[in-house]
Parts: structure tokens; C-alpha cells; sequence
């Protein structure tokens, strides 16, 4: 009996490691802003690890993977639930900490595949070090599967694929879009509240000074409020969270004005997308202008997107020499949108038909 657990638990460690690593894999860069998200101000406030994001992105969605693939094979079995047992003991304080504090609403374990609550996520990571101990405490009945030779290039190979994918898929598109912006979308569509779909419920929490210290109170406690109390502040408490439409905080603002309506009406339109113009890649800026003069000369509307000031996008049309308008969206939304910087969406009346790296130009389609 004692084997048998061993064993399910060696499969379902190994299983789940290698899927939930490969779905990070397949966008380590979607995965490097919710690192980046952990390590902001707000969270763990170390902001000097937000430049390491990608790369230590890159290096723990691998781990994951290759781990997976050591236990499943039996490669150095110790170290190998060793790791497991440090890895997960880190995710699980992670997602703990998130969710008590309410600091990040999806760890990102699953990617845009499969979001989870924070609780839902810790409780994901509860499970796995419950299956993880079991290993450790019958390390020596996790034996390998094949003689050395064979256990070894397994592991090699797994390393060696997951390394070229990453590679790959941070220099072009990830190879399943599992994003609410993926090809066939009707922006328009997703920004869409169903009818009867359950709103919001929240509690107004004023903070008003009562003998030089602050004090929260309710609606229903304002009548109760001392005198001589002055008000501070107000804040919004999300006591259960309604339905969240797949595409929200989407814009296409200039001069304090919404063209989102407007522009989604074009039959052909072309849109450069580049979060943060100090960021964009120069190589790929200088690649627009051809693109530009290109999809003008095929009747298509092109305009940039961007979360940049004023100043940014003069320098940008400057440089590149890019006669187009630029609208402003959330730096957040273009990064869900695209993760290249910049990279190129064709939009035909509201509908994304084609999605393109700056270093996939050629393969755009017009």
C-alpha cells in the first residue's frame, strides 16, 4: 500500500509540475509581470528584482518542467524531491501571503489558462506539499524508470527543448494564445457584461481622526461618529467580487476623448502596440515605417497604442519617423494584449484577425 501512494503521488507531483510549467513556458513574459507584480511596492516591496523578472521567470518555469520530468523518470531521486519539497514550500508561502493580504489576486500558477483565486491557489500548493512530503518520507521507493544512460539523456533533452522554447517563443508569439486578446476576438464582444450576471457588492469604510488617531467607520456607524472627529479619508471594501468581463480597462483615449467605439468600426485597421515607448524594442520601432506605408497604401487606418506621455510619442514619430496618431490604453490591457514591444494587431470591425512579433513582420498579412 505504502508503494502504491508512493507511486500516485509520484505521478501526480510529476504530472502536475510538468503541466503547469509548460503553460508558463508557453508566455514566461506574461509570467515575468506577475514576478514583477510580487516584487512592487505594494507586495514585498523589492523593486530592484523587477529588472531579473524575465530571467528568473524563464529559469523557475524550466525548473518546474525539468523537475517533473526528474521525478517521473527517477533521475537523482533525493535531490530531486529535495528541490520539489524547497520549491513548493516557497510557492506555498507565496500564495499564502497573497492571499491573506489580498496583494495579488492571480499568482499566475496556470498562466492565462486557468486563473485561480488566491485561496484557491494556496490551497493548489497545500495539496502538492501534502504529496511532495509523501515522496520525501519514501525517497527510497522513488526508483528510476530506465538504466542511467537512458534516465540521463531524458533529462538532458528536457532541458535542452525547454530552453529552445523559451527562446523561441520570447522572440516571436507564444504557440497557444490562451489570452482574452487571441486571435478570432471580438474586442468589442468581450468587453460585454452578460445580462443578470452578478455586480459587485461594496462597502463604503470612512476614516476620520478621533483624537489624533484614525479610525474606520462603516455607513451604518456614521451617526455614531465623536465629535471633534474630522474626516480623513474614504476607501471602497470589495466584500464579494461581481462578474469581470474577459476584456475590461480597454481604451483608446486622446485628447480626453474614448475613440474606442469609433475606431472598433474600421473595417481595416492596423495597430502598433507598444506599452511603454522608453522600452520598445528600436530594432522593431524601425521596422514601422515601411509597415505603415505598406497598410496606408492597402486602405488600412494604422494608429500606435501606448500608456506613454506626450512627450514619448513626439520623440517616437520623431525617431521612426511614424506619421500616425497614437491613442493612450493601460499599460496593464496592452501588456494582455501583446507581450512584444511593440508588436502589430490587425483589427477588422472590432474583430483581431492577426497578431505579429516585430521580428515577424514579414509574415503580416494584409
Amino acid at each position: 500500500m505504502k508503494n502504491i501512494i508512493t507511486q500516485f503521488s509520484r505521478l501526480f507531483v510529476g504530472v502536475l509540475f510538468i503541466i503547469s510549467g509548460l503553460i508558463k513556458l508557453n508566455d514566461p513574459v506574461g509570467f515575468s509581470y506577475k514576478l514583477a507584480e510580487y516584487f512592487s511596492e505594494p507586495v514585498f516591496n523589492m523593486p530592484f528584482l523587477e529588472p531579473l523578472a524575465l530571467g528568473l521567470a524563464i529559469f523557475l518555469v524550466i525548473l518546474e518542467v525539468v523537475l517533473g520530468v526528474m521525478l517521473l523518470v527517477g533521475y537523482k531521486s533525493k535531490l530531486t524531491i529535495w528541490a520539489l519539497l524547497l520549491l513548493i514550500v516557497f510557492f506555498t508561502f507565496l500564495t499564502f501571503y497573497s492571499a491573506y493580504f489580498d496583494v495579488v489576486k492571480d499568482c499566475g500558477c496556470f498562466g492565462d489558462a486557468l486563473h485561480l483565486t488566491p485561496w484557491q491557489s494556496f490551497t493548489k500548493d497545500v495539496v502538492l506539499l501534502f504529496f511532495i512530503l509523501i515522496l520525501f518520507i519514501n525517497k527510497k521507493l522513488v526508483k528510476p524508470l530506465f538504466s542511467k544512460m537512458v534516465t540521463n539523456i531524458i533529462t538532458l533533452l528536457s532541458i535542452v527543448l525547454c530552453v529552445f522554447m523559451a527562446v523561441w517563443v520570447i522572440n516571436h508569439n507564444p504557440i497557444k494564445d490562451f489570452r482574452p486578446y487571441k486571435v478570432g476576438t471580438n474586442i468589442e464582444k468581450g468587453m460585454e457584461i452578460p445580462e443578470g450576471a452578478p455586480k459587485s457588492v461594496v462597502e463604503m469604510i470612512f476614516i476620520y481622526k478621533v483624537n489624533g488617531v484614525d479610525k474606520e467607520f462603516t455607513e451604518k456607524d456614521l451617526m455614531n461618529i465623536p465629535e471633534g472627529a474630522t474626516f480623513v479619508d474614504r476607501k471602497d471594501k470589495v466584500i464579494s467580487e461581481g462578474y469581470v468581463p474577459p476584456i475590461h480597462d480597454f481604451t483608446m483615449t486622446k485628447d480626453d476623448s474614448d475613440y474606442k467605439e469609433e475606431l472598433l468600426k474600421e473595417p481595416k485597421l492596423l495597430i502598433y502596440v507598444t506599452y511603454d515607448l522608453n522600452l520598445s524594442n528600436p530594432e522593431g520601432m524601425k521596422k514601422l515605417a515601411k509597415v505603415t506605408a505598406d497598410a496606408k497604401a492597402k486602405g488600412y487606418k494604422v494608429i500606435g497604442m501606448t500608456a506613454s506621455g506626450a512627450d514619448e510619442i513626439a520623440k517616437a514619430k520623431k525617431d521612426y519617423a511614424l506619421d500616425i496618431d497614437f491613442y493612450f490604453c493601460d499599460g496593464t490591457a496592452l501588456k494582455t494584449v501583446e507581450r512584444a514591444n511593440p508588436s502589430i494587431v490587425v483589427v477588422q470591425n472590432g474583430t483581431i484577425v492577426q497578431k505579429v512579433h516585430y521580428n515577424d513582420v514579414e509574415d503580416l498579412k494584409l
